[in-house]
Formats: C-alpha cells, structure tokens, sequence
C-alpha cells in the first residue's frame, strides 16, 4: 500500500470571491488526491492527501493557470498527519481568524461569458442588469466583513431561488461561490424615479423610460457599482451645457462611456497599449488624444450604424484629450446597446464631495441638478469612483486609483523581526486623500476618497477608514500623517492619538511625513526598496520645514530620512490661496525684482489688460512687505503663472488646468514636426541663493519665456512653441542635476509627473543617459500616492521613534552621506 502524505497549505493574497476554491477543487479532482479548502479571515486553507507523487504535484499546479482574478502572495505549506478512510475532497464553510491576512478583491467589469448569458433570449439572465459571475462583478463595494460570503455582503437581503442556489453549489459551475449571484426572480430591480424619489416606472419599463430621457437631452442619474453617475447624451451640446450650468463645472473635462472599442476609435486616436488598458476588466477612463479632425477612421456603414463620431464641444474644452470608458456593469450595456451613442458619465457628487451612493442622499444633494434617477435595491456598502489612468510609452500611469484597482493590496517580504510589522495606518493628505494600512505582510491603499474641505468629506474619511478597520480587524498601533497642522488627516490623526494614549493602542505621538519626501516614498514602496534614491519631487503645494511652500524640490531619501539638496528658487503667492485660484497674480510676483508695477502694465499681455494701477501697486506693496504672502518653490504655480502669461488662464476653473492646456499646445508642435523655434530654447539657471543654497532660478527662466511672447503676435502656434521650450527647459534641468549623482535610482513624483510631454522628455532623456529609473507601478505619484509613502516610512521606524517624534529637520544625517 502506497503510505500516504498530507499536507497544510495556506495561501494569502486575492484568493476570496475570485473562483479560487472551486479551481483548487477541480485540480483536486485531476490530481486524484482528498482533503479540504476553506475560506478564512487569514487567506485559503487547503489540506491536501494522497501519494507523494500526487501531493507534490498538486502543490506544483498551483502556479499554473489560475483564476484571471486572483493572486497569490504567500504559500506556507506544512506537513501533517494523515486522515484515516477519507472520502474524495471538499470545500467547508468559511472560518472566521484573528489574522486578516487575505486581500478584498476590486470590483470588475462584466465578463464576456455574462454577456453572452445577457444577450441569450434562452437564458435566464437574459437582459438581466445585474448578471454576474466569479469571474467579474461587484466585490469590494459590496462587502462588509472577511471572509467574503454572501451574509457579509449587501446581497444579504437577497434570497437566492431554487436555480440560483443550484449554480452557487456547483463547484464546477463558475457561478459557484459567486456572492452577487441572482436572477430576475430573486435578485436586484431597477426603478425609475423623480428627481424627488418618487417612483415612475420599474424593472424593464424602468429602463426603457430612462433611455427615453437620455435621447430628450435629459440629465439622469444612474446607480452604478460604486456610486451614481451624472449622465447625459454626450453628443447633445445643449443637454452638456445643461449638465455644467446646473453641477458649477465650469471647465474640467467630463468623462465619455462608449459602447465598445469601435466607438471608441471614432472618438480618439490611441496606441495598442492604451486600447488593451480601455477593453481590461477594470475598465478605468482612459485619457486618450481626440481623433484628428476629419481623419477616415471608420466606413461609413460604420458611421451609418454608430452614429456622428463628434462630441459635444464642451465636453473638453481647449484640451487635446479626452476621457473615454467602456461600459463595466450590465446596466451600463443595456443603456448604451439602445441609445447608441455614447454618453457622459460624470461622478454624482457636489464638487469637491465624495461619489453619492444612494437614492436619498442624491435626491436632498442633487435634485435639482437631476431630471430623474435610475436606482436599483442593492445597497452600496462601500462608495468607489471610476479610477483614471493614462498610458506613456507604453507605461500605465494611475491618476485615479479607485474602482477596478483599489484596494491596492501590495504583498511585503516577512518582517525582520519575529514580531512582524506594526500595525500601521497612514492618513494620507488634504486633497486626493487616500488612507494606506500594513496588516499582516501586506500593504493596502485604499481607493480615492477625495479632497477633504467639506463636512461631507472628513465623514467619507472617516467611513472608508472605518471600513477597512472593520475588514482586517485591526487598531492601529502606529499613525503616520503629514507636518501640515491645519489638514484634516494631520487633526484627526493627533485627536486619535490622544484618545487612544490612555489604553495604549497607539503608542506615542503619530509620526509626521514631510509631504514631498512621502510622494518619493511612495515609489520606493511600491518597488519595495528602503536604500537611497534621487527624488525629484514636482507638484503645486505642499509644507516644507522652513513654513514655505515647495513643490520643485530635489531629495535624497532613503527610509530614515532625507535631504533637501537643491530646488525652485522661490517666489511669491501674493494673496496666499488667491494667487492659486487667480494665476496672473503670479505674474507681479516674478517680475517685480525686474520691473515696476507701472512699467508691468505697459507690458502688452492679455491677461492684464484692464487691470488698474493701483490694483498692481497694492500687489507691489503686498510682495515688498511681504504682508499676505507666502513663498512656494512649486513647480506646479510656475506651470499657472505662464499659463496667465500666454493668456490660458486668467481664473483657475478646475486644478491642472494650466497644465493641461500647455501641454495641449506643446505636444501639437511636437507632432506637427516643426523644428522647435529658435528663441524659445530656455534653460534653468542654478545658482547659490544668499543661504547658500543651490537653487533652479525661476525667475530667469520667467524672464525668457515674457521675452519670447513679447516677440510677435501670439498665436496657438507661437504660445504652442513657448510651452514645448518651457516643457523642454524643466527635463533639461531634471537630466542635466541627476548626472550630478550618477550612482543613484531616480524617482519622478509629485502631481506635475502627470503631465504625459513632461514625463515622456524626462525619462527619454535619462534613460538615454544610461539611468535608472523606479516606476510607481499602480501608485499615483500625484497626492492619491502619499498616504502609501507615509506608510513605508512608518514600518521601517525602530521603537525609538515611537517615543521620539520630533519633525525630521531638512538635513537629516544618512547612514551613507552622498558628498556633492
């Protein structure tokens, strides 16, 4: 008799709701071997018997061809006694564990074999908006607690029928285990409701009313998986400026859903990389370049059948690019399959406030903006917006992380200690907030929760962290969060602190991140790698130790510190926050050291035409005084202040709006193919300031670019050669300071990263040079990415800093000191 072999496996990382135990038991089956697999709060557990041979072999497959959804982070395989006259294998119930060492699935987008199903008269999910299977749907917004079973999620309330439950006990069925699983007799109903939430019609006639209201150039709000959306007829121009009139969106850019990638090869020009990232199962919005203009894209039956390939001109206005999404949930399919044409998708929200996720709160929010809502009964547990990415060379670039990607679960080496890595959460930032925690040997950034200047705002924060308290059953022992006092993750991180300090669940002071140092961090993180790198942090704002504001910065950082080495020189916010949202007020402020206020109005710029004298002297006074006014080294006001010079942007209406706007006009010229003209070749002086401080001198390179606009009549064209030499002169500067630490990987972070012309130019130019560069992988390096790099530099402190908390100076002595 062959002695038999038994073995305990278990296996962390996204392996619940993913079709991973019914896999393990048909390989099971093939491997001819016995035992169990369960679901628990500390990963799968899997006993496995049989001979040697089929043991072995069993553990070997578990490499091979896994479900498309799941992932595997750690295996820990032990022997143990074998079980006597055991029949066949098994999946068990669930078990509840101490640990939480698994990762909540993202949601994903309706399968192709779902729509099949959808699209199949003969099924019984035929037209049914709420299909879905193991391998797509609802996940993380629907789940309340670990392990991922049906009773800790919002189908709770759902009753399956005597077919549904069938299918769900199947393990060779795919819908087995399949928490969302339901059928039109006993899962979710549409209704179609007032913008009042009175109830107008139900079920099909529900969405065949809705339909009716898009093609009325109808503003409808429509229950998707992580929220509601805004959406109307994006072809409609009335319909979309009916949509900014009454949601106060002024410029930003509205985001386009298309029925299919057709559709979207009308609408844009893209790369292979770029449609691949559009048709993935996490259906992100892709910013993509519009078409060109009359370019044959499609036959004209194409066009007979689809519809004008044009968009609303307000959809993007004075922009390049556009957002573009493909339907992710079956309702999306059933809306866009009858109106055939695509449509805004814009999330349903007061600006600046989270995603809404049910009818009530929207209909008291945004009655007024709506026409009418089309709901359904399945509760969103946990709100998620649609993320937002971009591909550069090729690369992925996440400017959103949210539905579809997050939680963002990145698995960590064992601790170098027995005691594993504190429990540990990081509250993030102010604006494009996101909260990062370390639970077991894993890292989680939370999906996007947005920027917290509301009361409704700091209270999704406080949900969306109390949501994943709940699912990894932790308290934190530690809280990082960043040196500004007066954001809202820096009170509520030390208002924590102290309310926990009498029963000691957070030990000490919470640890304060410098905010620039943590977008290099978060890099570092996401490469796991704790050695030093050459960071080149560019955004619009951020505290600096000396109470400044920076965002041009070069550091040297490694896990324990960093240094400031050289950055922007600064300049003045005259009026503080005024300066931010009225750019041409930047442009006194670099001027003034050169010219007087009489002599700046003389200057012929569009943007001060009409502005008084004395408006510009109570500014000179401001800025000589220095009453009212706060110094920034940021890149991201350098981008609005010749923004305003070329007569962009006299008001900011949404942020990046300079920046996008720029690189609109330079990247015409860069594909028109026309040499780069002759006087708008600028460069960035570095000096020594009188602190003796090596310094990028911005107001030299300001100089330059009012030389060059003051040299003929601007036009696009012209202000389009001015913003390629104002792009190039920023990556000059980046290659031209890395080759002085050649030795070094280079991080490029910080929000002015997004821009797609500036990357692309620094990184040709350093990797021609032979340099390293570390990718953020799915880490935005814009603020939705700090909170992760508070959390790396949280889990690398010894004990000491836990009793220690004192603010890093800007000088911090390193192990390994790079001389200069």
């Amino acid at each position: 008799m062959v002695p038999l072999q038994r073995r305990r496996i278990q296996i962390t990382g996204i392996v619940q709701g993913v079709g991973f135990r019914p896999w393990i038991y048909r390989l099971a089956m093939h491997h001819r071997i016995s035992g169990t697999v369960l679901n628990s709060s500390a990963g799968v557990i899997i006993e496995c018997q049989g001979s040697d041979n089929r043991v072995n072999e069993f553990i070997a497959s578990l490499d091979d061809d896994r479900p498309p959804l799941a992932r595997l982070d750690t295996i820990t395989i032990t022997p143990i006694e074998p079980v006597d006259n055991e029949a066949g294998f098994e999946i068990i119930q669930s078990q509840q564990q101490d640990s939480i060492s698994v990762s909540v699935s993202a949601d994903k987008a309706c399968c192709s074999d779902c729509l099949a199903d959808m699209n199949d008269p003969k099924s019984r999910y035929f037209r049914y908006p709420f299909t879905n299977c193991t391998n797509c749907g609802p996940r993380y917004s629907i789940i309340r607690s670990l392990p991922y079973d049906r009773p800790g999620t919002a189908m709770a309330g759902f009753p399956m029928c005597s077919a549904c439950e069938a299918e769900y006990r199947d393990p060779l069925n795919r819908r087995y285990h399949a928490q969302p699983v339901s059928c039109p007799d006993c899962g979710p109903q549409l209704t179609l409701k007032t913008a009042d939430g009175c109830i107008r019609a139900q079920k099909d006639e529900a969405l065949e009313q809705a339909v009716q209201a898009l093609q009325d150039g109808q503003i409808l709000a429509v229950k998707g998986l992580g929220g509601f959306h805004l959406m109307v007829d994006a072809q409609n121009q009335q319909a979309v400026e009916r949509l900014r009139r009454r949601k106060h969106r002024q410029g930003k850019p509205l985001a386009v859903m298309v029925a299919d990638i057709n559709t979207a090869k009308r609408l844009a020009d893209g790369s292979d990389a770029e449609w691949q990232v559009l048709a993935s199962a996490e259906r992100p919005i892709v910013l993509m370049d519009k078409a060109q203009m009359g370019k044959a894209k499609m036959n004209s039956a194409l066009e007979e059948s689809s519809g004008s390939a044009s968009l609303a001109d307000s959809i993007a206005p004075g922009l390049g690019r556009v957002g573009l999404f493909l339907p992710y949930t079956p309702l999306h399919h059933l809306l866009l399959a009858r109106l055939n044409r695509p449509l805004v998708a814009t999330s349903a929200n007061i600006s600046g406030e989270p995603i809404i996720t049910d009818c009530d709160t929207l209909t008291t929010r945004l009655g007024l903006v709506v026409d009418c809502v089309l709901d359904h009964d399945r509760p969103i547990i946990n709100g998620c917006d649609d993320s937002v990415v971009q591909v550069i060379d090729g690369e992925l670039q996440v400017i959103r992380l949210a539905r579809g990607y997050a939680p963002l679960s990145l698995p960590l080496a064992s601790s170098p200690n027995s005691q594993g890595y504190p429990l540990t959460l990081a509250t993030g930032p102010q604006q494009k907030n996101t909260l990062a925690l370390c639970s077991g040997n894993q890292m989680i950034l939370s999906p996007h929760i947005g920027d917290l200047f509301s009361l409704q705002a700091e209270a999704y924060f406080q949900q969306t962290l109390a949501t994943f308290e709940r699912l990894y059953q932790i308290q934190p022992q530690r809280i990082c969060c960043d040196r500004h006092p007066d954001y809202a993750t820096t009170r509520w991180a030390m208002g924590r602190a102290a309310v926990s300090h009498t029963d000691q669940a957070i030990t000490g002071k919470p640890l304060q991140v410098q905010h620039h140092f943590a977008h290099v961090l978060a890099v570092m993180a996401a490469n796991k790698l704790d050695s030093q790198v050459l960071g080149f942090s560019f955004d619009g704002t951020g505290l600096g130790d000396d109470g400044t504001l920076w965002g041009g910065e070069l550091l040297l950082c490694d896990t324990q510190g960093y240094r400031r080495l050289e950055h922007l020189s600064p300049f003045s916010l005259i009026g503080m926050e005024q300066a931010v949202k009225q750019p041409w007020r930047l442009l006194p402020s670099l001027l003034f050291n050169r010219l007087s206020p009489q002599e700046i109005l003389t200057l012929p710029l569009k943007v001060l035409s009409g502005k008084p004298a004395s408006l510009l002297q109570n500014l000179h006074t401001l800025w000589n005084k220095q009453q009212s006014c706060i110094a920034t080294s940021s890149v991201g006001r350098l981008f609005d202040a010749l923004a305003a010079l070329l007569g962009l942007v006299e008001v900011t209406t949404f942020e990046g709006e300079a920046g996008m706007k720029l690189e609109a006009l330079a990247s015409a010229i860069q594909q028109s193919g026309q040499p780069q003209s002759e006087d708008c070749h600028f460069s960035l002086p570095v000096c020594l300031n009188a602190e003796k401080h090596l310094v990028w001198d911005c107001e030299s390179l300001f100089a330059q670019m009012l030389q060059a606009t003051l040299a003929m009549p601007l036009n696009d064209e012209r202000r389009g050669h001015i913003a390629l030499g104002f792009h190039q002169a920023l990556a000059d500067l980046v290659t031209q300071r890395a080759a002085q630490y050649p030795d070094l990987p280079i991080v490029l972070t910080g929000g002015v990263f997004q821009n797609r012309l500036l990357l692309t130019l620094c990184r040709r130019q350093l990797r021609a040079a032979g340099r390293t560069l570390l990718s953020p992988g799915l880490v935005p390096v814009n603020d939705g990415g700090v909170a992760l790099g508070q959390l790396w530099y949280g889990i690398h402190q010894g004990e000491k800093h836990l009793t220690d908390m004192a603010p890093h100076s800007g000088d911090v002595s390193f192990n390994t000191c790079l001389q200069q």
